[in-house]
């Protein structure tokens, strides 16, 4: 079923089994410089989200392993990536975000407007006419495209469409509308782990029984739970969660109870994340807490409390004029899953009305930038707050929400552990862990330098909802 990567480049380290990941792969420095020699520059990356460049003028840097491109608004409809440099002496055009009519060299004051063409020239005279040339003086571009409310951009010229490289992750949040999403607030940390590490934590809801113990039923625990799967109907939210264990004095399913510890929990989640869950939304179930509800059909009565719910949440949102979708519609379409992620370093969590996102991006073998924004949808009139680019923070800052914190305080520990003697590999879940299998062996395809054919297909099996079984990706 899985085959061993096709290649003439050997791969050190590389996934022989799909179940056991080596440990070097997190810290072993020569695998880390392969992969920013030959993963990094030729996949999509989320450069910036289009609310940092609102208006014509507006630019946003984006920098990873040492390049740094700027993404700039040339006009309504037109956006450009450029390779952040002076076509003179090097020097970088652009830091963070800000709104430009153009481009200066703080060293010596050469030019280009939003378009990349120079403008100016300090002393042309000075110069060969061939160091002049109009066209090679026009910044470098890069490529970019657009999808969900964000922009990527991409080193590798000859990489495929954006859409192509991240299916069906970008129309399951077509069905979520999720460009209407805005920033309500945006942190980052930087975490001692590699980045790898730092996003299998969100790779599977398995952790959640110990480490988000919260999260759980009143008076269960690890010890009377079990990770089960979910009836989509019921829980449309998820493939998997933490329930009480067959034969536990918890197992009888009352709709009745859940559909009243529904607010409940979408509250502490809240509270946890400090955002992910509109108000609104909470309100809704708290709502209908005292709906009738069929006796004798537990099944369908979650059912008929579900879509009374979508239902609800719809109806108030368009009351309001937001920007949302007929959550009826995606879970009808099987598209609800609230943890999904995006190949190589996205994630997005929507939950009814909002939503949280995760980007990572390494910053050396064991260490790497931990991005965290909080989404939600602004009625007409209502402006979002202003856009700051955070300061990293420690990973232990007590300001974290609860549960980012927990996440964190799991990766340092790993981190360390891996080193350790006796520990030689991860040891997965062939059915609940095989996103991480699975994002491995795709990286590993990247590695051995398999041409666009063979990744695409793999990428489209990785992009998506975690809780998944390892998968054939074809090579």
């Amino acid at each position: 079923m899985n085959k061993p990567v096709e290649s003439s480049r050997t791969v050190p380290f590389a996934v022989s089994q799909p179940d056991r990941i080596a440990a070097q792969r997190y810290y072993d420095k020569a695998f880390y410089e392969l992969e920013c020699e030959m993963l990094w520059p030729r996949v999509w990356q989320m450069a910036c989200r289009l609310e940092e460049i609102p208006k014509p003028g507006s630019f946003s840097v984006y920098e990873n392993l040492g390049h740094s491109v700027i993404v700039t608004r040339v006009d309504e409809t037109t956006i450009k990536a450029y390779h952040n440099h002076c076509r003179h002496r090097g020097v970088k055009l652009a830091s963070d975000r800000g709104r430009c009519a153009s481009f200066v060299c703080r060293f010596h004051g050469w030019s280009w407007n939003l378009n990349g063409e120079n403008t100016y020239v300090y002393s042309p005279e000075l110069f060969a006419e061939r160091q002049l040339d109009e066209d090679d003086l026009k910044l470098r571009e890069c490529r970019v495209e657009t999808w969900g409310g964000c922009a990527f951009i991409n080193l590798d010229d000859n990489a495929p469409p954006l859409r192509d490289c991240i299916e069906p992750f970008a129309t399951m949040h077509d069905a979520w509308r999720v460009e209407g999403l805005r920033v309500e607030w945006w942190s980052a940390a930087r975490l001692p782990a590699n980045w790898k590490l730092a996003m299998e934590a969100f790779f599977e809801g398995y952790h959640i029984a110990r480490t988000h113990t919260q999260l759980l039923m009143p008076g269960q625990s690890i010890r009377n739970s079990a990770f089960r799967p979910l009836d989509r109907q019921v829980f449309p939210m998820a493939n998997y969660a933490a329930l009480p264990a067959v034969g536990s004095a918890m197992t009888t399913f009352d709709p009745r109870m859940l559909v009243k510890s529904y607010a409940g929990f979408y509250q502490m989640l809240r509270a946890g994340m400090a955002g992910m869950v509109g108000e609104q939304d909470i309100q809704a179930m708290r709502d209908l807490e005292n709906m009738e509800l069929p006796a004798n059909d537990p099944i369908g009565a979650m059912k008929m409390y579900n879509r009374r719910l979508h239902d609800t949440i719809t109806d108030r949102n368009r009351k309001q004029k937001l920007d949302a979708p007929d959550l009826n519609e995606v879970m009808d379409r099987d598209m609800m899953t609230s943890v999904n992620f995006c190949f190589p370093h996205l994630f997005l969590l929507p939950t009814y009305s909002a939503a949280s996102s995760y980007r990572v991006r390494p910053l050396g073998p064991e260490e790497c930038l931990f991005e965290i924004w909080s989404l939600k949808r602004y009625p007409e009139g209502e402006a979002p707050p202003p856009i700051k680019t955070p300061t990293p923070m420690k990973h232990d800052d007590p300001s974290w929400p609860p549960f980012p914190r927990q996440d964190f305080s799991n990766m340092p520990r790993q981190q360390a552990g891996l080193h350790t003697k006796g520990f030689e590999f991860m040891r997965l879940s062939q059915d609940v862990e095989g996103l991480i299998s699975n994002n491995h062996r795709v990286i590993d395809g990247f590695l051995a330098g398999l041409g666009y054919d063979k990744l695409v297909p793999a990428m489209q099996q990785v992009s998506g909802p975690i809780d998944v079984p390892i998968k054939d990706l074809g090579f």
